[in-house]
């Protein structure tokens, strides 16, 4: 059986605020670089790859801001998809019903980790 791949630090925990800016960070899908996110949404940190369920581009409209001036949904800066921060699910915009790429994430003694999976990988060092 193949060994677990190892959880990988985003940041500190209390650099994650309800509806506030979120924390990207690098990651390898199937071998090509990108990026993924954590925010934090009614107490939770919620993770995802940095790409549009509609057109595969990035979310935010400046690093690091994913949230709607309401502080409820992550929101494309781009084409105005709104998507549930709890789940990924696209509630409104041109992909309604489609959804985000979710990346587990736990978060520890105040930290908060990424774990990759067989889709999502760290990158090369």
């Amino acid at each position: 059986m193949a060994e677990k791949p190892a959880e990988v630090l985003v940041c500190d925990s209390d650099a994650l605020h309800d509806g506030g800016a979120g924390v990207r960070f690098p990651v390898s899908v199937y071998g090509e670089a990108a990026t993924g996110f954590v925010v934090r949404f009614q107490g939770t940190a919620y993770a995802y790859l940095n790409r549009c369920a509609h057109v595969p581009i990035e979310l935010d409209w400046v690093q690091g801001q994913f949230f709607e001036s309401g502080g409820e949904y992550i929101m494309c800066a781009t084409h105005g998809a709104v998507y549930r921060p709890e789940s990924g699910v696209c509630a409104g915009g041109p992909c309604r019903g489609a959804r985000l790429r979710s990346i587990a994430v736990r978060e520890a003694d105040g930290k908060v980790y990424w774990q990759p999976d067989e889709r999502i990988s760290a990158p090369p060092a």
